[in-house]
């Protein structure tokens, strides 16, 4: 085996370790606050990217960026397998634009731009660490909940809005229903932390109020 190659495997391995520990960091992340795309996924999708990138550089296709796209399209469907709907809710966003994020540094390193991979990572990780910080802050501020509550008759439903108002939240209705022998609706509702907290307390003693959730 001429040294030229030799060289050419030693420098392939050091893209692939570097995107082994782009996996690492941001999987560890992720693993520590108990996300669904935790360290051994998010090493794998690093791990993945690089070795496509680096296979579609070595087979030396006219077009080698065809491969590369065809990367993006397949972490879109791995991350919209982590995307769930529930009711008015969609969680799980973050964990989809990390998968795809850790990709595009596996693809970086694969392609040998090492310094665009590790400033890369350094950014994602302040994102998912250090600006959830800022998120809890305006948060503390705005927070926007939706709740659905239950009472047995027209005035104690309308008692609900009372309850709003009563705490200086804004709201508006999203849906009502109609059951027999009770009401039910589920309204937008925006304040402060502390006032949704208040809220929530008269909400859990009040007999007035069948059942909530939010």
């Amino acid at each position: 085996m001429s040294a030229f190659n030799l060289s050419s495997i030693s420098s392939e391995f050091i893209l692939i370790a570097i995107s082994i520990l782009i996996g690492i960091a941001i999987g560890t992340e992720r693993e520590y606050r108990n996300k669904s795309a935790g360290l051994r996924t998010l090493i794998l999708v690093s791990f993945g990217s690089c070795v496509f990138t680096i296979l579609s550089l070595k087979l030396g296709i006219a077009t080698p960026d065809r491969i590369a796209a065809n990367i993006i399209t397949g972490i879109g469907f791995l991350g919209a397998g982590v995307i769930f709907k529930e009711e008015n809710k969609i969680g799980r966003i973050t964990t989809a634009t990390t998968i795809w994020a850790t990709a595009s540094l596996g693809m970086c390193a694969g392609s040998g731009h090492i310094y665009l991979s590790i400033l890369g990572t350094i950014v994602v990780l302040i994102i998912l660490s250090l600006l959830i910080y800022l998120q809890d802050f305006i948060d503390n501020y705005h927070k926007i909940r939706e709740y659905r509550l239950t009472a047995s008759s027209l005035e104690d439903y309308e008692y609900c809005m009372e309850l709003f108002r009563k705490h200086q939240l804004k709201y508006s209705l999203v849906k009502a229903r109609k059951d027999p022998g009770s009401y039910s609706g589920t309204w937008s509702v925006s304040g402060n932390y502390k006032q949704h907290a208040q809220l929530t307390e008269q909400l859990l003693k009040d007999p007035r109020i069948l059942s909530y959730q939010f």
